[in-house]
């Protein structure tokens, strides 16, 4: 059934780094949503008046909030694939995130509500009429949110979409509180204790943790995560399959939606090269990225003497020490100057961010390792962090 609504409703559905079908992608998500939990509030909600039942009218009313999270599934879908203008030089992508933080808001509050009224029905139960045919009614949601579930995976997949994701977890928690409402309503004939009420607790409580975990799983990347390593790894390989590229640091990604990314880079380039060949290969390596990833890359130059074998060994030396400080430190920007008494070397020291070492300590510790090389040196070193 995804296939063929796909196939109906997408064009070229396989370019999924094309905004257009993105936005197409994510219209057909919410539509489907919306009309699919829109069916089953009117089922439910008919079931629980007819029963009496407070936890499938909470059950029916969180369907509702479902579909109202398709609303603004279809919005945010619309809105993420404007196009950048003055205000938003970097595009819309974040209206996603956004939107899925409005999901999450939604179930917050509808489940603190369902609480509330079921958490009261504790103390004033209702007698609950049972009924075989209206219980056959409401179980019959149980599949169609288990195809939802799978239907808005499959998208979420396709798009990378973390709106698409929260409401597929949505679905999977729905099949499990419509599963614990209809127990509630064959065990409330066989008890005089208040199931039904205990039920529409347990509901709401599952409700909202879901609801925090999509708050969760939605700020992170308002807020600024970490990228995927892998995408990582696959733009440092690019970058350096350029032959003028000696090694890239440096490197910071900024993501302005799914498939949005803007990074910057140093990449080390012999300081003795023609100053404009080195930029038009930089700008080569940029617009191959750009082709082929959903980066768009700035790169500056960072010059070092490839070929001066003074300059290897102590460069070597430095990494060596690093090493045998940290196996996690990383030294880049490295450079050296004479006077007549002293060698000055500088560089920049990658450490994790978790690293408590003192800098002047750990400066002590690089002078008295490189000064085992034999000549009387002074050790400049800046601490870095990546953000990578």
């Amino acid at each position: 059934m995804t296939g063929l609504l796909i196939r109906l409703f997408i064009r070229h559905p396989a370019r999924t780094a094309d905004q257009r079908v993105r936005e197409a992608y994510g219209i057909l998500g919410g539509a489907v949503g919306l009309a699919c939990n829109l069916l089953l509030f009117a089922v439910k909600l008919m079931v629980g008046l007819l029963t009496g039942s407070i936890a499938m009218a909470t059950d029916a009313v969180n369907n509702l909030s479902d579909a109202g999270s398709s609303v603004v599934a279809l919005f945010g879908a619309h809105l993420a694939a404007k196009p950048a203008d003055d205000r938003h030089p970097f595009g819309h992508g974040r209206m996603e995130y956004v939107a899925g933080l409005v999901v999450a808001v939604v179930i917050i509050a509808v489940g603190i509500d369902f609480f509330k009224d079921s958490f009261s029905r504790i103390f004033d139960p209702c007698k609950v009429k049972f009924s075989w045919l209206l219980f056959a009614l409401a179980a019959g949601s149980i599949p169609v949110k288990l195809w939802m579930f799978f239907f808005y995976r499959n998208i979420a997949r396709r798009i990378d979409s973390p709106v698409l994701r929260a409401t597929a977890f949505d679905s999977l928690s729905d099949i499990l509180t419509t599963s614990v409402v209809l127990l509630s309503l064959w065990a409330g004939t066989l008890t005089s204790f208040p199931v039904d009420g205990v039920a529409g607790v347990i509901v709401a409580v599952l409700v909202i943790f879901g609801g925090i975990r999509v708050v969760r799983d939605t700020i992170d990347p308002l807020l600024g995560e970490i990228p995927n390593p892998e995408l990582v790894a696959a733009l440092e390989a690019k970058v350096l399959e350029n032959p003028d590229i000696c090694g890239v640091h440096d490197l910071m990604m900024h993501n302005y939606g799914p498939g949005r990314y803007f990074a910057t880079a140093h990449a080390e380039m012999d300081s003795l090269a023609d100053p404009v060949r080195m930029h038009d290969s930089l700008e080569r390596t940029e617009r191959e990225v750009a082709l082929s990833m959903p980066v768009v890359l700035t790169l500056h130059c960072d010059p070092f003497e490839k070929d001066d074998p003074e300059y290897k060994r102590w460069r070597l030396a430095a990494v060596d020490a690093a090493k045998r400080l940290d196996g996690r430190f990383h030294v880049y920007d490295f450079r050296i100057s004479r006077n007549a008494h002293s060698l000055l070397l500088r560089f920049d020291l990658l450490v994790p961010r978790g690293c408590s070492a003192d800098p002047a300590e750990l400066r002590r510790k690089f002078r008295e390792e490189l000064c085992k090389c034999g000549e009387r040196v002074h050790v400049l070193v800046r601490i870095e962090h990546a953000y990578v």
